[in-house]
Parts: C-alpha cells; sequence; structure tokens
C-alpha cells in the first residue's frame, strides 16, 4: 500500500517505485501521539523532522491570555518542517489534533536522499513550494476575505489537500476539528464560525454532521470562494509516462 507521503510527492515528480521504497524507508520507525498532545513545545530544541503519517495536527502559537492561533494544518503526507534543516529552538509548537501516527526523520539522511535522488529532489522542492503558497493565501484570507469567503477557501482547500492523498472525493471528506478549533484555524471567534456554517449551510453549500463535511454544491463552493488551484503547482510534474 502506497503511503499518503509517496502519493502526494507523486504529484510533485515522476517517482518511481524504487524512490518510493526509499521514501518509506525514511519514515520508520513509526511513533504515535493521543489527541490533543503536543509533540514539541516551543522554546524546544529539534532533533528530527516530523512527517505525519495518519491524522490530523497543527503547528501553533499561544499568547500568554491563553488565545491561541494555528498557524497551519498537517495532514497525512505533510512534513511538519522544510525537508533540509532545522531551527535551534522551535518558535511555535506542534500538537496533534486527533490520535496521529508519525515518524522522526533525521535532516541528514532526508538532505543525503535528496542529494542522491533528482526525483525525490524535485519532489520535495514541490512540497515546499505548496507549503509556501498555502502560506500566502492564509494570508489573503486573514487580509481581505470575508468570513463566507474565508470558509468556503478553507473547506476547498482542505478538500484537495485531501484528495491528493486518496482520502477525498468531489462530496466531501472527514473533519475532525470542533468549532473552536476552525476559530482558531481561521482567526475568528468560536461564535462567527458557528454563524458562517450555517449560513453556508443555508445556502445550500455544505452539511456537516458527525465530523464528515458534504459538499452539496461543489462549483458554487469553489465560485463563492474564488477558490483556484493554480496555487498548487499540480502542473509542476512531467509526463510520467512520457
Amino acid at each position: 500500500m502506497t503511503s499518503p507521503f509517496v502519493q502526494k510527492l507523486r504529484h510533485g515528480a515522476c517517482l518511481t517505485e524504487e524512490d518510493a521504497l526509499l521514501l518509506d524507508q525514511l519514515a520508520r520507525p513509526v511513533h504515535v501521539a493521543q489527541a490533543h498532545h503536543d509533540i514539541l513545545m516551543e522554546g524546544d530544541p529539534p532533533h528530527t523532522l516530523t512527517l505525519i503519517l495518519e491524522g490530523w495536527a497543527c503547528r501553533y502559537k499561544q499568547l500568554d491570555d491563553g488565545r491561541r492561533q494555528i498557524i497551519a494544518l498537517f495532514l497525512p503526507g505533510d512534513l511538519c518542517e522544510p525537508y533540509g534543516i532545522l531551527p535551534h529552538f522551535m518558535d511555535h509548537s506542534l500538537g496533534a489534533i486527533t490520535a496521529i501516527r508519525y515518524a522522526r526523520i533525521r535532516p541528514d539522511e532526508m538532505r543525503a536522499l535528496a542529494r542522491a535522488n533528482a526525483r525525490i529532489e524535485e519532489a520535495l522542492w514541490w512540497d515546499m513550494l505548496l507549503q509556501s503558497a498555502m502560506q500566502h493565501e492564509q494570508t489573503v484570507s486573514f487580509g481581505r476575505r470575508l468570513a463566507a469567503e474565508r470558509l468556503a477557501h478553507f473547506i476547498c482547500e482542505l478538500r484537495l489537500r485531501l484528495a491528493l492523498v486518496g482520502l477525498a472525493d468531489e462530496t466531501g471528506f472527514e473533519l475532525p476539528l470542533i468549532q473552536s478549533q476552525l476559530a482558531d484555524a481561521m482567526g475568528l471567534t468560536a461564535v462567527h464560525i458557528n454563524r458562517t456554517l450555517m449560513e453556508l449551510r443555508a445556502a445550500g453549500l455544505i452539511e456537516l454532521q458527525r465530523k464528515q463535511l458534504t459538499i452539496r454544491d461543489p462549483e458554487a463552493l469553489r465560485n463563492l470562494a474564488v477558490f483556484d488551484p493554480v496555487y498548487f503547482h499540480l502542473d509542476q510534474r512531467k509526463d510520467c509516462n512520457g
């Protein structure tokens, strides 16, 4: 079975089965963390790259008064830091949203593999490009998108990210975030999130029940968000059959 890490990276380069095996060997052994458990705390010295294999995690900052901002969500197949380098200390915390399975990868091993294999290097650079592009879109959302547009864009982006690793289709996906976590991720209050969810539901765009988000009208949701997936750079990969 192809790992989500390999599934994702195959959208950035033409990886062979041998490449996939090399990447999977990096992601061993596998560790586990329970929901709401911090993997790394702000100020900790990180020694390895964290790769999410299963479940949802997040990068977050917490203010002294307890207010929290989720800076990034990490899904299966996501590296939580750039592939080749680590800071001397964490300037944010890394926490599990759900129960997760993850791997700890030494940066020198990742760099050595990338130097020795041009396809893997290309895929890892594409992954860094995608992470940067998503941060740009988040900045636009916080600065200019209205609440309904922001939430619609968030849903469209999550759906596409999960689809890249086979965890979503056009009709929806499992969404384990509670409303307070959505608020932390989107820079809104939980009350505002609740009101905005009701607005999208009343418009016939989505339904959210028992952590399952159903997209009732994908085209209308994309139009509301003005969602253009071009920033995923999915055209980076050359024709793998050529």
